[in-house]
């Protein structure tokens, strides 16, 4: 009785209610706060992750640019019907080299986090083609002009030298190469090994199935690599190591 006493005369009396209030709210901030002063990185390191190669960053400026962003997400919730569907939920490190990134806050299409390697190349170049092709209920607009519209390597330079500026880690060789490399990724019959050897896992084919290089080749090259630079099947927690 004696502490329901005193419980009544905090909810009585609205500023020490106040008071009260903001001094539980100082301390759990403190918590909370005070250990990311001694944290050189609240991000914890995975296996696998690099930079996006020439290619897959012109992609992701297009992905941006046409506004993909609006209706599809890309962050993977860790609740069971969304792992469920769309595969293991979504690690902060993927997101390390989006400026910005594309978690999204809404869905009129699936997620995509985990897309890539999920559909042929083919399936893409339909998909954005005409997207009632492959999917009659869609509501998506047509990208067919991205397979006429020549992807020209003159400013890729200039793109990986400011990405670098915000913390992308691209060396002075990958700056160097940077048009190289977006030509010879959809040229598996050219000297590839160097660009792969700067970008592992790095996916090297003719995308959208053209002789010349297209926006189309740069968008599905980043639609095919998204969720596969993690191996899930080794990946576990920091927590649980």
């Amino acid at each position: 009785m004696s502490l329901f006493r005193h419980h009544k005369k905090v909810e009585t009396n609205a500023t020490l209610l106040l008071v009260l209030s903001l001094g539980v709210v100082a301390i759990g901030g403190a918590v909370e706060i005070a250990p990311l002063f001694y944290l050189e990185n609240t991000i914890e390191k995975v296996e696998g992750m690099r930079p996006y190669t020439p290619l897959e960053l012109e992609g992701r400026n297009i992905y941006v640019r046409e506004g993909c962003y609006v209706c599809h997400s890309q962050m993977i919730r860790p609740l069971r019907d969304e792992v469920e569907r769309y595969g293991h939920y979504s690690l902060a490190v993927e997101s390390i080299y989006d400026h910005p990134f594309q978690w999204g806050s809404k869905r009129t299409g699936p997620d995509l986090a985990r897309v890539g390697a999920r559909y042929s190349d083919e399936w893409h170049v339909d998909h954005l083609t005409d997207p009632r092709s492959v999917v009659p209920e869609s509501i998506m607009p047509t990208y067919g002009f991205l397979k006429k519209t020549a992807l020209k390597p003159d400013s890729i330079q200039a793109v990986l030298i400011a990405n670098s500026r915000v913390g992308v880690p691209y060396t002075d060789e990958m700056i160097e190469n940077a048009a190289a490399d977006m030509e010879v990724q959809v040229d598996p019959d050219g000297d590839w090994e160097e660009m792969v050897a700067r970008y592992p896992k790095a996916q090297v084919r003719n995308f959208d199935g053209q002789e010349k290089l297209t926006e189309m080749d740069a968008l599905v090259a980043y639609l095919q690599m998204l969720g596969t630079l993690v191996d899930f099947s080794t990946f576990q927690p920091s927590a649980s190591r």
